[in-house]
């Protein structure tokens, strides 16, 4: 059986596996982690000890014959992948878009650096650290500085030895692939969850449809029409490493099997002789240094991430992106994607969905790397071997067809999506039925706050808990992610759960008592409640009429905006170039004073926020608010979006008011916070109703023993 039936066979059984047994196949992952370093292992050495002896046999006019002809062929790829890259806008349908908050909103990324990435200061850290560039370029420096040296074929028969033996190594754990496949492909199938498939699939489908035109058509027909090489011959003799790449999604682990491949095309047609067989192990290493085209696709994902977030990249801006994306791919794309969506004014929190199709797209993204490298190294080792030929014929006949295998893809896909699969937006569906994270704690919720006049008795606040049996807590109306009433009517949040807990540490009742915002220092005072706990604001004219616990939470203050006004409010020069414009502020002389000092001329509105959001009230088109808060809005209002003005970021302290100005009370309640966060309880609400962590209920993931037989829970 061939290498190949046994990789699609090992691919099929273990996908069986998976989708039989779902999640109970996660302890495989250990051996399919251990292939794939497996596969690593001889890569680099290879690819070193490949590239200096593959230089050191060239003279000088060779070498740079080398440069100029393999870098026209780059440059016509990298045409090939930016072009298909900016055409996933013209399938995209209008939606509706919001999101939780994210730390992405205001992280600053360290700056991406070329120098750390490409210069090998020191090789043996590059190589210990699997530096692939900076690795690559002192192999070349190493192999060109080779090329004038004598007796150096002392050092090119070493070199050829080394080399046979790590091929002879890589070709022996090649053959253990189908089994590692398996392994890999029953842990994927297993594991890998779709709960947001219906959110991207748009996006998902967009790239795989293009990115397997690229590979079945662009790239191979490209090859076939400037070369004598057939189409056929392009694919299948790389079938096998393809399909590890596909899998494993790895292009490095591929790479001598792809050399090998390329070297047995150029010698089966009569392209190379026993000299210049060899040119593969130049021209594909070299060639790793550089974004191939699967990376230089990922940058659709900016112009998708700017359209879900309602706010399009401009097609004048678009040879802006793709020479920013073409320099900044040079690195990491988990580093670079960040950096292009602050570039372009795009909502960070959207590097989120990145991360989630690159459970996809990584696989296929590879399976393009893969292709783009079998086509860089025959057409350019074909190049410097002359056999690169323009004939309009047969260039015509490519051009016809691709023109239209492209159009025809567009046109399919943008009738799918515009006709079955325009996503349905359920933001607000999604926070209204959003449940407490800890078991519930039973409350009951008063309808007022107690009348002036029957105070808490003078003993203190702790004891007077203690006494009566009952902790009573304050409350504001519609302060999601704090308190609100969700779909079934019970009154959920933050610190909703956070007064749960408190009254189960203290074993007494939970009573929630409703309090407006303008009578916050007087209920609080009088000791109509023991305290409030509803994200309240610690601001200095607070302070003074009211005693705070220490902040459990700070928030980011920024612009609440309608998405048209997005890009005005992304820094605070923009802002103060408008002029005379008109924002609302929370109804605070702490905010009003500060946006008074950013803003000079600015209109401001003192109003209470949540008097805006509820059911029959006045929407605003810009609010100053916390960009935590405000990003929750954007899911309940999706015509709304947050944005963080540049630069610096302002922060805002949020506590508890005590009641009665109880020292001790304070006390107890700064200690109880402190183990609140020791424990991990902040953090874990936080992660939930802030950031929106399994705000969904999470379902086991479908298997056919759980499923179909009813073998299992």
């Amino acid at each position: 059986m061939s290498l190949t039936k046994k990789l699609l066979l090992g691919l099929i059984a273990g996908a069986a596996l998976g989708l039989f047994l779902g999640e109970r196949v996660a302890p495989l992952n250990v051996v399919a982690d251990g292939f794939v370093k497996l596969l690593q292992m001889t890569v680099l050495p290879y690819l070193t000890v490949s590239l200096i002896s593959s230089l050191g046999t060239l003279k000088l006019e060779e070498a740079r014959r080398l440069g100029f002809r393999a870098g026209a062929i780059l440059l016509l790829l990298w045409g090939v992948g930016l072009c298909y890259a900016m055409l996933f806008p013209l399938v995209f349908p209008a939606i509706q878009t919001g999101a939780f908050f994210s730390t992405e909103l205001v992280e600053r990324r360290p700056a991406f650096s070329f120098v750390d990435l490409y210069i090998p200061a020191n090789p043996f850290h590059s190589l210990a650290n699997n530096v692939v560039p900076a690795v690559v370029l002192f192999s070349i420096f190493t192999g060109i500085a080779l090329i004038g040296v004598e007796r150096k074929q002392v050092v090119l028969d070493l070199l050829a030895v080394v080399g046979a033996a790590l091929s002879r190594a890589t070709r022996f754990v090649v053959g253990l692939t189908p089994y590692g496949i398996f392994f890999v492909s029953a842990v994927a199938a297993g594991t890998l969850g779709f709960a947001q498939f219906e959110r991207i699939q748009i996006y998902l489908i967009t790239y795989t449809a293009l990115a397997l035109l690229i590979v079945f058509w662009i790239l191979p027909g490209l090859v076939s029409a400037l070369t004598p090489i057939p189409y056929s011959e392009v694919l299948v003799p790389a079938r096998a490493a393809l399909i590890t790449a596909f899998m494993v999604g790895d292009l490095f682990i591929v790479l001598p099997l792809l050399i090998e491949a390329s070297r047995d095309v150029l010698v089966r047609r009569n392209l190379a002789d026993e000299h210049t067989k060899d040119l593969p192990s130049v021209v594909v290493p070299a060639s790793f240094n550089f974004p191939h085209t699967g990376k230089l696709l990922s940058l659709s994902f900016i112009l998708f991430a700017a359209w879900f977030g309602d706010s399009p990249v401009p097609v004048s801006q678009y040879p802006r992106l793709a020479l920013t994306g073409l320099l900044t791919f040079f690195g990491s794309l988990n580093a670079a994607v960040p950096f292009l969506l602050d570039t372009f004014r795009i909502p960070a929190d959207t590097f989120q969905l990145f991360i989630a199709t690159s459970v996809i797209n990584s696989r296929i993204g590879t399976l393009v790397a893969a292709v783009h490298t079998i086509t860089i190294g025959l057409l350019g080792s074909a190049a410097l071997l002359g056999a690169v030929r323009l004939r309009p014929g047969r260039l015509l006949r490519y051009g016809l067809i691709t023109l239209t295998l492209t159009a025809a893809t567009l046109l399919g896909l943008r009738t799918l999506f515009a006709v079955f699969l325009k996503p349905e937006y359920r933001g607000a569906e999604l926070v209204a039925n959003m449940q407490p994270l800890y078991p519930r704690v039973a409350a009951k919720v008063l309808k007022e706050a107690a009348p002036a006049g029957t105070p808490r008795p003078a003993a203190g606040v702790l004891e007077a808990v203690r006494t009566s049996g009952a902790l009573r807590v304050g409350f504001l109306r519609a302060r999601p992610p704090y308190s609100y009433l969700n779909a079934s009517g019970d009154l959920v949040g933050f610190d909703m759960e956070m007064a749960g807990r408190l009254a189960s540490d203290l074993g007494v009742q939970l009573e929630l008592v409703p309090v407006k915002t303008e009578e916050l220092d007087a209920v609080i005072n009088r000791g109509d409640v023991d305290l409030v706990m509803s994200g309240v604001v610690v601001t200095p004219g607070r302070a003074s009429s009211m005693l705070f616990s220490t902040p459990y939470q700070e928030e980011t203050l920024a612009f609440l905006v309608k998405d048209h006004l997005r890009n005005e409010f992304s820094s605070w020069d923009n802002i103060r170039a408008m002029g005379h414009i008109r924002i609302s502020v929370p109804d605070l002389p702490y905010f009003v004073s500060l946006l008074r000092e950013k803003v000079p001329d600015a209109q401001l509105d003192p109003i209470l926020p949540e008097r805006v959001f509820l059911p029959g009230g006045d929407r605003v088109d810009v609010m100053l608010m916390s960009a935590e808060r405000g990003s929750i809005l954007t899911l309940l209002f999706p015509e709304y979006a947050i944005v963080v003005p540049e630069p610096g970021t302002i922060k805002a302290p949020l506590a508890y008011p005590i009641a009665c100005h109880d020292e001790r009370w304070r006390v107890f309640m700064d200690t109880w916070i402190e183990l609140q966060r020791r424990n991990g309880t902040i953090e874990e609400l936080y992660e939930h109703w802030v950031l929106g962590k399994n705000a969904e209920k999470q379902r086991p993931r479908w298997s056919v023993i759980r499923d179909v037989l009813h073998w299992a829970e």
